[in-house]
């Protein structure tokens, strides 16, 4: 038998890779996506002017005229007078007043955020529904209101 000679052969180097066109590809995208893009502005670069906690003693508050309530005499709620006049809650079937309510939610909040307490007048017309009346002054209770008083009509 014959011995077989092994060739020594020169090892191959190692491939190499020449990356620098896609270093350059990647920096192009780069480039391109930077010019593209928008940048938002952060929140805090927004001029914007915060209330103070304290009231300042440059500005006046508005005063906030009492809210007038009308109670006719088919039980009818009727809110401010004369041709502002606009009416509320009409069906006397129903105990709650509901469109009442949240329109003395609506000025309870506006006097005290001007600074002043909410005041209610109320008119009652002879014919009505004393239930009525006591159904208005649970709203207003329910609200929080607490200076109400008894007027004559104001036209």
């Amino acid at each position: 038998m014959s011995r077989h000679k092994k060739l020594n052969s020169e090892p191959e180097p190692d491939p190499d890779l020449d990356i620098s066109s896609l270093i350059d590809v990647c920096f192009l995208l780069l480039i391109y996506f930077l010019v593209t893009s928008t940048i938002k502005p952060r929140e805090t670069d927004l001029g914007m002017a915060l209330p103070s906690s304290s009231p300042s003693t440059d500005s006046v508050q508005p005063k906030i005229e009492p809210m007038f309530i009308r109670v006719d005499a088919s039980g009818a709620i009727f809110a401010n007078t004369g041709t502002s006049q606009q009416p509320l809650d009409t069906d006397i079937s129903v105990r709650d007043v509901p469109l009442l309510s949240s329109q003395l939610e609506l000025y309870s909040a506006a006097a005290l955020s001007a600074g002043n307490d909410p005041l209610v007048q109320i008119f009652v017309d002879e014919g009505a529904n004393q239930q009525r009346v006591i159904d208005v002054l649970n709203a207003l209770a329910g609200v929080g209101i607490t200076s109400v008083t008894f007027t004559d009509l104001i036209e």
